[in-house]
C-alpha cells in the first residue's frame, strides 16, 4: 500500500511544482512591465507626449529596417522608413528603400514600415497580444530604453526562422524638431 500512495503522489507533486514556477514567471514578467510602463509614464510626462522612437527588424537573410515614428502631443506626425540587406560576407549595407511619410502623407506605404501607433498603444498590444504565455511560445521582455520598452513579443517553439511577432524598439527620446 504504501508504494501505492507514493505512485499516486509523485505526479501531483510534479504537478504543483510545475504549477508554482509557471507562476513565478508570470510575477515576472508582469513586474518587469509594471516597472516599465511606470518608467513611459514619467518619460511621457517629462516631454509633453512628445518623442522620438525607432521599431527595427532583422532577418537571418540580412534584410533589416528601421521605422522611426514621430509623435507630438500624442499623435503619430511622421513615420521615417529605411529598408537595407547587410551582406554578411563583407558586412556592407546596401539601403532598399528609403522614404518619410508627414502627417498629411501617414501610411502611404501600407506594406512596409512599422505600424502607425504611439507607446501607449505599444504598451497596451505588448500586454494584450504580444505578452501571453503559452506552452508553444517564448515570450520575451526586454526594457533596455531607460526602463522603458525595448523588446516584447513571443516565438514559436516550432519554428525555424524569423519566428518573432512583437516589436524591437532600438531607442525611444525626446523630439528633436519642431514639426
Amino acid at each position: 500500500m504504501t508504494t501505492k500512495k507514493t505512485t499516486y503522489c509523485l505526479p501531483i507533486l510534479l504537478f504543483m511544482l510545475v504549477l508554482i514556477s509557471s507562476c513565478k514567471k508570470d510575477e515576472g514578467v508582469s513586474g518587469n512591465y509594471a516597472a516599465s510602463y511606470s518608467a513611459w509614464k514619467s518619460f511621457k510626462s517629462s516631454v509633453n507626449n512628445s518623442y522620438q522612437y525607432a521599431v527595427i527588424t532583422d532577418s537571418w537573410t540580412g534584410h533589416a529596417t528601421e521605422t522611426i515614428l514621430t509623435v507630438k502631443n500624442g499623435k503619430v506626425v511622421q513615420r521615417a522608413y529605411v529598408g537595407k540587406v547587410i551582406d554578411g560576407q563583407f558586412g556592407t549595407v546596401k539601403i532598399t528603400e528609403q522614404w518619410t511619410e508627414d502627417a498629411s502623407t501617414l501610411n502611404v506605404h501600407q506594406q512596409q514600415g512599422a505600424e502607425t501607433i504611439t507607446l501607449d498603444e505599444v504598451y497596451t498590444k505588448a500586454k494584450s497580444q504580444w505578452l501571453i504565455n503559452s506552452k508553444n511560445t517564448e515570450t520575451y521582455f526586454e526594457t533596455n530604453n531607460q526602463g522603458m520598452i525595448s523588446t516584447a513579443g513571443y516565438t514559436d517553439k516550432n519554428c525555424m526562422d524569423d519566428c518573432f511577432t512583437g516589436i524591437k524598439i532600438s531607442f525611444i527620446r525626446k523630439t528633436t524638431t519642431d514639426l
